[in-house]
């Protein structure tokens, strides 16, 4: 198996997690004025109506993303979209491999996208806590940049950014248990009995 191919499977589904359309966008744009050969089918990232698609999605997540209590709407709803398409980009990577590698690679990708998605969600949902609008907008540009950033080192040292996606699940993994604990003390209900 091409060391490549596997880390921009692996990479676009992780990226696509954080957010899809930025990750769409640039790589097809990469592809599109032949600054990266994707693998696989990935190629049709490239194609007009999916730059154009993905374009305008994406404009329409930068400014609802920035704005708080509709980005963790957004982000539920993304849930059926972000993870299905991580793991559709990572199986159209190994578009010309044996089904049962597309299977697998399918089947990682989604896992791999669900990681970043549900560790960008509970982050989101976290920040929209604090009564300052200002870590909600850092956060929002930061993923921006991470997608876009990330994409743009995959077409120039994919093994790199695959060791960055390896060490982000890693590290969701880790985080998840901080983060359930910490969301469960936030909306603990507060108990309403008066002392005796």
């Amino acid at each position: 198996m091409d060391l490549s191919t596997l880390a921009f499977a692996m990479g676009s589904a992780w990226l696509s997690g954080i957010n899809l359309y930025a990750t769409v966008l640039t790589l097809g744009l990469l592809e599109r004025f032949h600054f990266a050969h994707l693998p696989g089918d990935l190629t049709y990232l490239g194609h007009t109506w999916v730059l154009a698609t993905a374009g305008a999605l994406y404009v329409i997540e930068f400014i609802a993303d920035k704005i708080p209590a509709l980005d963790s709407a957004w982000d539920a709803v993304h849930t059926f979209i972000r993870v299905p398409a991580g793991a559709i980009l990572a199986a159209t990577a190994f578009a010309h491999f044996d089904p049962k590698i597309r299977l697998i690679a399918m089947l990682a990708g989604g896992g791999i996208a669900l990681t970043s998605h549900g560790a960008k969600a509970a982050t989101r949902l976290a920040a929209n806590t604090s009564p300052e609008p200002f870590s909600n907008l850092m956060l929002s540009l930061a993923e921006d940049a991470l997608a876009v950033g990330g994409a743009l080192l995959m077409s120039v040292h994919p093994a790199v950014l695959f060791a960055i996606a390896l060490a982000g699940v890693v590290l969701s993994i880790l985080l998840f248990r901080w983060i359930w604990l910490a969301m469960r003390r936030i909306f603990r209900p507060r108990s309403t009995a008066l002392p005796a």
